[in-house]
């Protein structure tokens, strides 16, 4: 047990040095030796970080600085608050996606058997969550206790230190920590506050020093900065577009000495186009056109609905009024290459300039060389930029 708190205590030390992000996170977790029962690896519950003696043994140096960050990151994350509805083993598998490229990215050396895609750098759990296919074989080599029914006794808890020392280092026992109680809600309320704040700090602190990676740096901004749902920010922009003013053409019929303006209301005009080739699902699409139904009514939008892969389908475009729902047809044939060009030419042969266009798209194929005069708004599912126009992330 003496050389793995020597190899725990220098990996620590190493991170605090030569990448003090990471290194400012791990300091924050007090490391417990676990009940090999229950741990074969290492874990945390966002309270701790808890190890196996002989996993930590079987890992060299570099190694195991690896494996503190993992668990610091997934704390600083939030990972063990943003689950939700989902689905406790993809999400755990997602989160370690999503971990794993950002300290691989910072010249972190893996421990084995790590889950890696390149593909998935820089993507939140969100993001990764649902292009991962149900494997029940496919499984963090961490443990994730946040949603577990843990023992109601032991170590674990928020007021357990008899076994750590002073420093936070870790206390040799024979037995080690038995399995830490679950989280409730308040105290994961409680916790995700503390590890933003930990996460500014941390940033802060490895800024001044200039030794913070550009993905991390990206991550972090990302996370720090205060997040509008795209379903929040689309009714934004479509009520924004609305044609709501006051005007003197028409006063006001109230009575009085005053001559007031009246309100005076136009519907606006939104082009809604989805991409067909693939990459956007028949669930994805209905959730989508659910959301401009929603709105739609609202600022008496019409809508003139398109639908794309390498060029429009037959049949469109298909025109709904401000009262009637907007749908696409049951069958609908795509799946091929991906342009965006066919439905800005479309609505350029026509003559039409939309109030706005909402493209909703993986935004992977080819896209116009020039911007149209009026807006667009990209609705984007997974990580590919757009030359030109409003990008809104899809989560």
């Amino acid at each position: 047990m003496a050389s793995v708190e020597t190899k725990l205590s220098a990996a620590r030390t190493r991170l605090i040095l030569d990448k003090p992000f990471l290194g400012a996170l791990v300091l924050r977790l007090p490391l417990k030796q676990a009940d090999a029962g229950w741990c074969a690896t290492t874990a945390t519950d966002a309270r701790a970080l808890y190890f196996n003696a002989d996993y930590i043994a079987s890992l060299s140096l570099q190694q195991t600085q690896f494996a503190l960050a993992h668990e610091a990151l997934h704390c600083a994350l939030s990972h063990f608050s943003r689950r939700r509805h989902r689905d406790k083993q993809r999400w755990d598998v997602a989160c370690d996606y999503a971990v794993n490229p950002l300290l691989i990215n910072d010249g972190l050396i893996p421990p084995p058997d790590v889950l890696y895609l390149s593909s998935y750098e820089g993507m939140t759990a969100e993001e990764i969550y649902p292009l991962i296919e149900e494997n029940p074989d496919r499984k963090p080599h961490d443990q994730h206790l946040y949603d577990e029914e843990g023992q109601s006794q032991g170590g674990g808890g928020p007021g357990a230190a008899d076994d750590e020392r002073g420093d936070g280092s870790p206390q040799a026992s024979k037995q080690g920590e038995p399995r830490p109680p679950r989280l409730e809600e308040d105290e994961k309320g409680r916790l995700e506050t503390q590890w933003q704040q930990r996460l500014a700090g941390a940033a802060q602190q490895a800024l001044r020093a200039g030794k913070l990676s550009g993905l991390l740096a990206r991550m972090v901004d990302h996370l720090l900065q205060p997040q509008l749902p795209w379903r929040m920010l689309l009714a934004r922009y479509m009520t924004m577009q609305s044609r709501d003013d006051f005007n003197y053409l028409r006063p006001s019929r109230r009575e009085g000495d005053a001559i007031l303006p009246s309100l005076r209301s136009a519907g606006i005009d939104v082009a809604v186009a989805v991409d067909i080739s693939g990459s956007v699902s028949a669930e994805e699409m209905q959730q989508f056109l659910s959301e401009v139904n929603a709105i739609k009514g609202q600022v008496r939008a019409r809508i003139i609905l398109l639908a794309c892969d390498y060029k429009l389908a037959p049949g469109a475009p298909w025109v709904f009024e401000a009262w009637e729902e907007a749908r696409l047809p049951e069958e609908m044939q795509g799946g091929g290459g991906t342009s965006f060009k066919p439905v800005f030419e479309w609505l350029e042969g026509e003559g039409i300039n939309p109030d706005v266009l909402v493209y909703f798209t993986d935004a992977n194929g080819e896209f116009p060389e020039s911007e149209p005069a009026y807006p667009v708004l990209w609705l984007i599912k997974g990580r590919s930029g757009t030359p030109w126009g409003q990008r809104i992330q899809l989560n």
